[in-house]
């Protein structure tokens, strides 16, 4: 255990990523060393993140801090620190469940750590992070909150309403990135596509996205999480102008079936989603979709399911994950619908259209052998490089195998010819 050390587990998706690099930052800025998710306990002070979104996330939320309570109980730490969204919402519920803990913070306090540990928080390092990530690539959070109504979600409990990040402080936390090395960003909010309508008065994405490309050094901008209703169809002529800006787009659909989409409250259709996906490839040739979807939301009949089928089939999604639903406590559906769908059917269902995304994954993939990528290299394995293309983000998406003919460098990118295919997977040369 070190002394004037702290270890920062981040648990959950890349917007808390970024909460957890802002906060090692300032905890460098105060003389301390920080380990970001540790194989082994390094620290004398760990600082937990959690997420509180679906149930399985605030069970692993939950046995993380269990875990780290008992080291701080056979004091193999000083300290237990716990904050971010599952502590936004449960507070009183996980004070009195672990108090084990020094302290909860929720999602947006947590600030008051650093002076709760006699230390200062330092402002003009406000846009700076201690990265997590490889060096060359970067999340880059420009809202927080959401103002949709989603039946089934508990985002907008647990962040409020909508903030959108002003321009200029993400063009400075931008060029700060670029200074350090990053080449590759991922622009995340919870709704990328209503950015700007607070604090603009307009839906103002095209042109941040414009500025950010703009910007000397970097060289991928990639677009996390779109939302179809009241799309900004003034995006689509700047993905497509713009070589910085990958042909990737990220759009959670959630279903096909009119039906559903009425009770998940989407404020969209079947034929409207069908008319903007047929937009959008259109405007941006080549683009590659990602999005996701849901099976088993109460009252969901086979039919509603085979509809979602034949629209996955139709659609052809180079990219999709899908989760069964879960409900959340103070939700539209937890209040207003019984989860009326059974667990076998959930994830029998789950597992058929899985099926049908791995055929249709594996034949686009079949249509690149022979192509040659820009591939950007991520690491070094026994057997091969790992890289991505522009169609591929860090974490969730399919990689580019790269053989050891001749020595490539992580962060760099390489023209690699694609020589085969693993199902999901490219398999290729330089």
């Amino acid at each position: 255990m070190k002394n004037n050390s702290v270890d920062i587990i981040s648990l959950g998706c890349s917007k808390n990523l970024v909460d957890s690099e802002l906060l090692m930052r300032q905890f460098a800025a105060n003389g301390y060393r920080v380990f970001p998710d540790p194989e082994t306990t390094s620290g004398n002070i760990v600082v937990i993140n959690t997420c509180g979104f679906i149930n399985d996330a605030k069970e692993e939320s939950i046995q993380t801090i269990l875990r780290f309570a008992e080291a701080r109980k056979a004091r193999k730490i000083k300290k237990l620190f716990v904050m971010g969204c599952l502590s936004e919402r449960y507070l009183n519920e996980l004070i009195e469940l672990i108090p084990e803990v020094d302290q909860f913070y929720g999602k947006f306090n947590w600030k008051q750590l650093l002076s709760d540990l006699g230390k200062s928080y330092y402002p003009e390092f406000s846009n700076e992070r201690l990265l997590s990530t490889p060096a060359h690539y970067a999340y880059v959070k420009i809202a927080e909150g959401c103002n949709r109504t989603c039946s089934y979600c508990s985002i907008p409990l647990i962040t409020g309403k909508y903030q959108s990040r002003r321009m200029e402080d993400i063009e400075a936390e931008v060029k700060q990135l670029v200074n350090q090395g990053v080449k590759e960003f991922q622009l995340i909010a919870q709704d990328l596509t209503y950015y700007g309508k607070d604090i603009y008065r307009k839906f103002n994405l095209a042109e941040l996205v414009e500025k950010i490309s703009d910007i000397a050094g970097v060289e991928w901008i990639r677009l996390h999480y779109a939302y179809p209703a009241q799309f900004p169809m003034d995006l689509l002529p700047v993905m497509r102008d713009r070589h910085n800006i990958c042909k990737y787009l990220d759009i959670a659909l959630q279903h096909s079936s009119d039906l559903i989409l009425k009770k998940m409250r989407r404020n969209i259709t079947k034929v409207e989603t069908v008319e903007l996906l047929q937009k959008i490839r259109e405007e941006v040739p080549g683009i590659h979709l990602r999005t996701t979807l849901m099976v088993g939301y109460p009252d969901e009949t086979d039919e509603d399911f085979e509809d979602l089928l034949r629209f996955v089939e139709e659609m052809r999604f180079e990219r999709l994950g899908a989760f069964a639903y879960s409900e959340e406590e103070d939700t539209y559906s937890a209040i207003h619908y019984k989860d009326n769908v059974e667990n076998s059917v959930k994830q029998q269902r789950l597992d058929r259209l899985m099926s049908v995304q791995e055929k249709i994954a594996s034949e686009i993939n079949e249509k690149k052998v022979g192509q040659t990528l820009k591939v950007m290299i991520d690491r070094e394995e026994t057997d091969f490089y790992i890289g991505r293309t522009e169609y591929d983000s860090p974490e969730v998406d399919p990689e580019v195998l790269v053989d050891k003919q001749k020595k490539l460098a992580t962060g760099t990118f390489y023209p690699i010819k694609i020589t085969g295919i693993q199902t999901f997977d490219l398999v290729g040369t330089i």
